[in-house]
């Protein structure tokens, strides 16, 4: 039968600290006395009982009596020895958690009417100014840009604060619109069309895209070894994922595709092609852009979840008392700034990066590398030795076993005070999978969840992927398949951890291990920002200039001003919204043509004609013949990359591929650089 995380009200997922060991209501008698309370460091002598305690979560096992609890969908779809690595690792886990001081620091969930909910929701897409009625430029341009899907999800969760903001205040105050006799009190948008402008590399709707002919390296492959013969799917980034839903499937027709299967081979193959725009990775946008594209895709994740008739719940979590200093049970963000004093502009917490080169210069080829515990002594010990020794140099990472290493590893990911993958959206992640039928949709809401991600958890969780994708690819010699490592972190990653797991999460041991396999088998993909975001920062950004021009036009001293430094010029006035070149950069400058400036080299600039022909690739290339002989060693050995800067993007490293004549007409006013790219 399909198991449904019902909503109580409060809340799906139950959190605690690490350090309180974990118990499982219903199964206390059944689970938790027949795992023997400690066993030798290392071994796998209990391999059996895990067997065991499986198969009591198997139908085939006691056919003559009921199960301890009934499985989910998930669980029926797999057999049943595939779940072993689970079970064993949430034992590994409970054993590890015995030796923790007894006082154990809540994460609680506080209730919330739906109100407070959507206000919520509002503020975390960056329009609180609905709720506070100011007027602010950024609010107003992000909702110029919504998509016809975007703008009803945002106006839902608007009707709904302003619905149950009435029903509170007793004493209801008339608002001015209802005075004047109009019904709909909620705000007007205005949303483009579905599909965006064709100057931004979007497809027109109900066309199907033109791809040109690409040879291997001009799209990106996520999927299986070109040995398979499985068949291959094509992702467009083009158009909005909940625009381009257009049926709706029928409930009752879920639950029958809704099938796992262990084999790595029942995983599609998908192809992302390049557009003319080439592709763009999270690191490759300014902050100020990616915290635009952040507000996008939580608006874009909740139409696509309403399109599809599905419900996006979301944790809402109090504030709990957290380690300031450190290295395991600190917040990601307060880690790296305090490494961040020590090496600058790192993004992944020095001692998370330790850990994963220890592993992976030592430990890939070794077998069951993450499924075989280390000794739990050893491993508390050097996690004590690691606090005192890490920030000063002086601890032996040569004492550090390989299994040792990969336990410390996943304490570090547990005792996180919030989890990798945050608080308020675990739910999602759950429903991905249990309510939506086709990984290909699956991987959109999976896609859409990742940008939403904060910086410090997206670049944290993308090391590690990169880490646990290379154990994948060393299956041959560490006998770890793709279905063996989901099984054993997605414990650590979405059993987050309560003081008891409650009954929901234990039945939901394989969907968690489906989303790890396709958090693997597509990181390539999901740290892909989709263009048709990009577009959509794009025309936020356009909306943001033209109201702070329209806003400086009423301000008579700065027109005054504007008036007086023309006239002392003595020369005609520049086009409105023509960009304003750095003194190397000022010349009349033909259509078509833009002037590339490079920092690093010795010729410091260059015009350069662009054709349809013209890439990124192509400019570096020139730049780099010109400078040869002039560049210092350190700049050779350096990774250069054209970016646009300014006009309508705050920053953007650019695609090789990208034909840059696109990428102008998009974008005229922008300036362009070479220089690194950002690690």
């Amino acid at each position: 039968m399909t198991m449904e995380m019902k909503d109580s009200g409060s809340v799906v997922l139950t959190a605690y600290h690490p350090h309180s060991p974990a118990r499982i209501p219903g199964m206390e008698q059944n689970f938790v006395q027949d795992i023997p309370s400690s066993r030798s460091p290392g071994s796998r002598k209990s391999l059996p009982r895990c067997r065991r305690i499986n198969r009591m979560l198997s139908n085939e096992s006691m056919p003559t009596s009921p199960p301890v609890f009934t499985r989910s969908n998930s669980q029926a779809s797999v057999d049943s020895t595939s779940m072993e690595d689970f079970w064993c690792e949430v034992e590994s886990i409970k054993e590890s958690s015995e030796d923790g001081p007894e006082e154990a620091t809540l994460l609680e969930f506080k209730p919330a009417d739906e109100g407070e909910l959507e206000a919520e929701w509002l503020q975390d897409v960056g329009l609180s100014t609905l709720i506070s009625g100011a007027e602010e430029e950024d609010g107003q341009a992000l909702l110029s840009t919504l998509t016809r899907t975007q703008a009803a999800a945002v106006q839902k969760r608007y009707n709904t604060y302003t619905q149950t903001l009435r029903k509170k205040n007793k004493h209801t105050v008339r608002d001015v619109r209802d005075i004047f006799g109009t019904n709909d009190s909620s705000p007007t948008f205005e949303t483009v069309p579905v599909s965006p402008v064709p100057s931004n590399g979007i497809q027109l709707p109900g066309q199907k895209p033109v791809w040109k002919s690409v040879s291997s390296n001009s799209c990106l492959d996520c999927g299986l070894d070109k040995g398979n013969s499985s068949i291959t799917e094509e992702l467009s980034y083009e158009v909005s994922f909940s625009e381009s839903i257009t049926v709706l499937p029928k409930t009752r027709e879920w639950t029958k595709s809704q099938r796992f299967k262990k084999e790595d081979s029942a995983l599609p193959k998908f192809i992302v092609r390049k557009s003319r725009f080439g592709l763009t990775e999270v690191g490759d946008l300014s902050p100020e852009d990616m915290k635009k594209i952040r507000y996008l895709s939580l608006i874009e994740l909740t139409a696509f979840y309403d399109a599809l008739g599905v419900e996006l719940k979301r944790n809402r979590a109090e504030r709990v008392r957290r380690r300031e200093n450190g290295l395991f049970g600190v917040p990601l963000t307060v880690l790296l700034e305090n490494d961040q004093k020590k090496v600058p502009g790192i993004k992944v917490p020095l001692i998370f990066q330790k850990l994963l080169l220890k592993l992976e210069e030592t430990g890939l080829e070794t077998e069951g590398i993450l499924r075989v515990p280390g000794s739990a002594s050893r491993v508390k010990n050097l996690h004590q030795e690691l606090e005192t020794k890490f920030y000063e140099d002086t601890f032996d990472w040569d004492q550090v076993r390989n299994n040792d290493a990969a336990g410390l590893l996943k304490m570090f990911i547990r005792e996180l005070p919030s989890p990798l993958f945050t608080v308020e959206y675990l739910p999602a992640f759950i429903t991905l999978v249990e309510k939506i039928p086709k990984i290909k949709l699956q991987l959109q809401a999976l896609h859409l969840l990742i940008m939403l991600l904060p910086e410090a958890n997206r670049d944290t969780a993308k090391a590690f992927l990169q880490f646990l994708k290379k154990v994948v690819a060393n299956e041959g010699k560490n006998k770890m398949n793709l279905w063996n490592v989901s099984m054993i972190v997605a414990p650590n990653l979405f059993i987050y951890k309560g003081k008891r797991a409650n009954q929901q999460e234990m039945q939901a041991a394989a969907t968690t291990a489906h989303i790890v396999r396709l958090l693997i088998r597509y990181q390539d993909i999901l740290w892909t920002v989709p263009s048709f975001l990009i577009s959509q920062v794009r025309k936020m950004n356009e909306a943001a200039i033209n109201n702070s021009k329209r806003q400086l036009m009423f301000d008579k001293g700065v027109r005054k001003l504007l008036r007086r430094k023309t006239m002392e010029r003595e020369r005609p006035e520049r086009p409105e919204g023509a960009v304003t070149f750095p003194p190397y950069l000022q010349s009349d400058i033909p259509e078509g043509v833009i002037r590339v400036y490079a920092p690093l080299h010795s010729k410091v600039s260059m015009a350069i004609q662009l054709n349809s022909q013209t890439k990124a690739k192509d400019i570096l290339a020139r730049f780099h013949c010109e400078n040869s002989r002039g560049l210092s060693q350190n700049v050779r050995s350096q990774i250069q990359s054209l970016h646009e800067v300014g006009g309508n993007i705050g920053q953007h490293c650019l695609d090789p591929d990208a034909y840059i004549l696109d990428v102008y007409r998009a974008n005229p006013q922008a300036e362009w650089v070479i220089k690194p790219k950002a690690s």
